[in-house]
């Protein structure tokens, strides 16, 4: 009976510290906007950037509806289709100029490839590019902000239960390292499942790219992130073609989930 007792109690011991180590595994360094309402915004990745009428647009958006008073927002987007991070030419990006811009960007948000947690030298490349280009952004004056991914669900090969986990820790953990602001996408989605299974975030033929909600609460988290404003009540519905009902849920999951990994 003894031993009994003493093996429950290691047990509740072991998962007490399991569950603390979890909690401080992905803790962000920086809590906070890095950039007083940014006007200039670069943002760089792939597909999953430009699904649903690109993100870009969606954020803009959610800022002049937030604040009609925000004028001359200029964002780009550069993105290349399945692309990680070394793929895109950073230093030709960032040079006042060069795309259209000429005026240094404020803030870079920099996406990489969803699966770069399956491989090691994936993992030690996407450090390795992160620490390279927020390098190169603060040579113009900008700060750098990660956009941590969204994981796969079915019938994507690489949909796993932990997929979020090993996405999340990568992203803080190369956040962290240069004093970058991670946008935790990737949980917000995660968030928005537990709370309705039935939502349909991604596209039904790769469970890897987000359907247009998934877009809209990308672009929401990105907001309340970058911003450090709520997007609840923002009147913005992408003109009418998200219901006034998902878009409120949405809202609130990207302002929750923020509130949550920010501690703010």
């Amino acid at each position: 009976m003894l031993n009994r007792i003493v093996l429950l109690l290691q047990s509740c011991l072991l998962v007490a510290l399991l569950s603390v180590a979890g909690v401080h595994a992905a803790s962000p360094t920086i809590k906070q906007p890095q950039v007083d309402t940014p006007k200039r915004v670069l943002f760089v990745g792939n597909s999953y950037l430009y699904y649903g009428d690109s993100l870009h647009n969606h954020v803009s958006r959610l800022v002049t509806a937030g604040d009609p008073s925000v004028k001359g927002l200029q964002y780009k987007s550069a993105t290349i289709g399945g692309a990680p991070l070394w793929h895109h030419n950073i230093e030709h990006l960032t040079t006042p100029g060069n795309i259209g811009i000429k005026e240094p960007f404020e803030l870079v948000i920099l996406q990489g490839n969803s699966t770069t947690t399956s491989s090691e030298p994936a993992i030690k490349r996407f450090h390795e590019d992160v620490k390279r280009f927020s390098a190169e952004i603060a040579k113009h004056g900008g700060k750098t902000a990660l956009y941590m991914t969204h994981a796969h669900v079915k019938p994507s090969k690489f949909a796993s239960p932990d997929m979020i986990r090993k996405v999340e820790a990568l992203y803080v953990e190369a956040g962290n390292a240069v004093g970058a602001l991670v946008i935790p996408v990737g949980l917000a989605f995660e968030e928005a499942y537990r709370q309705r299974p039935d939502i349909k975030l991604h596209k039904d033929f790769d469970g890897s790219h987000p359907d247009l909600i998934g877009t809209y609460l990308a672009a929401c988290t990105v907001y309340a992130s970058v911003y450090g404003k709520s997007p609840v009540g923002n009147s913005y519905d992408y003109y009418g073609k998200i219901d006034k009902e998902t878009a409120a849920f949405l809202q609130k999951v990207a302002d929750e989930t923020v509130k949550k990994f920010y501690g703010r």
